[in-house]
């Protein structure tokens, strides 16, 4: 097959999955039977595109394919026996997204955000669905195995279907109790894009800048929510710096080593300015605590002015308002040992070894090796960064720890 057409297939499964889904479901009103659509449209791309050519707008091509498929199924199943029961849009009750207008992949995140589920099960299915994750990859960004978080999700649909949730924003006055679980939603999908769980790219600018989008739809939609507004600072924080985490040569960089002139102003002062006004509210939510945390890095005018005390106290804070997280605790120790030193970071990290959501989750190695490599215990950091490398699916940040542990093991010769 040729490589080309793979590659634009890839790259429309990247960029058009959930809009492509969302329509599907739009005409369906039925989460598998659009998700099935929505997976032959792209099959028959592989099939069609080699011989006609890629086509000019491939995500309208990948919808007209899924709706149709989609229609021929509605069509053919005349008594609906095979299908679930049917998404339902009371148009009496309809939210403030439910005009033509309204954007397609906000409704889909607020049906599978619906209160009748779980926390999780929503967070992982709006991954799923609205994303275009493998389950694998879902799976990843919660510290999960894959065939339980494929149950979570073959669950979660069936739920949908039997309750009958309205594939709809909801009425403004339900807006605060709904808004909480579809802005945890958009959060994972930008920090999933923002280091892709595999593949050669380190960043998954589909996921990102769709994060982005959705948190200035959702700023649209309630201007006045202050963990909106915190969670856009996050965001803007966080992408201004997107531009300086790679070298000219494609390679990894770390933030020390970063040139920052090529960092964003213009949304560090977004930020900036979003997160100053949701300082302001109490009480404080995560999402402000950690864009304050963004915040110092984006500010700092250079690597060696970084204000680690301020870092590790604001991990402090984001631990008591978020207690039990194995990634803050992992996050507030290296921030230790960036401002006491790799021995007290050591000693900050030595409580999550045994930590069982952190098992196979590779940061908390790397972590471990570069203090080690920097108290020039080498044999130890070799072992620590070869245990990152088993664990990362990520080729740039593999690329990275390979020469990190190749820098080590030709200094102990």
């Amino acid at each position: 097959m040729n490589d080309d057409v793979v590659a634009a297939v890839a790259s429309a499964h990247r960029r058009d999955w959930a809009q492509v889904l969302a329509t599907t479901v739009r005409l369906t009103r039925n989460l598998d039977l659009a998700e099935e659509c929505t997976q032959d449209a792209y099959a028959q791309a592989l099939r069609v595109w080699p011989e006609s050519g890629v086509p000019e707008r491939p995500g309208a091509w990948l919808s007209r394919v899924a709706r149709n498929r989609a229609l021929d199924v509605v069509r053919r199943e005349t008594r609906l026996r095979r299908m679930l029961p049917l998404l339902v849009v009371d148009a009496t009750t309809a939210g403030p997204g439910d005009d033509p207008g309204g954007d397609d992949r906000l409704r889909l995140i607020f049906t599978c955000c619906h209160p009748a589920l779980g926390r999780e099960a929503q967070v992982a299915l709006t991954l799923r669905l609205v994303c275009g994750l493998s389950t694998a990859e879902v799976a990843r960004a919660f510290l999960m195995r894959e065939p339980a978080m494929a149950a979570r999700i073959t669950r979660a649909k069936r739920k949908i279907a039997a309750a009958r949730i309205p594939y709809r924003v909801p009425a403004a006055d339900q807006l605060g109790e709904r808004v909480g679980a579809v802005l945890q939603v958009v959060h994972l999908i930008f920090t999933t894009g923002h280091t892709a769980p595999a593949g050669p790219a380190l960043v998954r600018r589909d996921l990102t800048d769709g994060a982005v989008d959705l948190a200035r739809l959702l700023r649209l939609l309630m201007p006045g929510d202050a963990d909106v507004g915190a969670l856009l600072a996050l965001l803007l924080l966080n992408e201004a710096r997107a531009d300086g985490r790679r070298g000219p040569d494609g390679r990894l960089l770390l933030l020390c080593d970063q040139d920052r002139s090529r960092w964003d102003a213009g949304l560090i002062a977004e930020g900036s300015a979003l997160l100053t006004q949701a300082l302001r509210r109490r009480p404080l939510s995560r999402y402000a605590v950690e864009a304050a945390i963004a915040a110092v890095h984006a500010e700092a005018p250079s690597w060696e002015r970084t204000d680690w005390t301020e870092i590790a106290g604001l991990y402090t804070v984001l631990g008591r308002m978020w207690p039990g997280s194995p990634v803050v605790a992992l996050n507030r120790a290296v921030a230790i040992g960036m401002r006491d030193g790799p021995q007290a970071g050591l000693t900050a990290l030595a409580p999550l070894l045994d930590e069982p959501a952190l098992a196979t989750y590779g940061y908390l190695s790397a972590a471990r090796a570069d203090f080690l490599r920097r108290l020039g215990r080498r044999a130890e950091a070799e072992t620590a960064y070869a245990e990152a490398l088993a664990l990362t699916g990520n080729e740039v940040e593999r690329d990275f720890l390979a020469r990190r542990l190749d820098d080590v093991r030709a200094a102990g010769r």
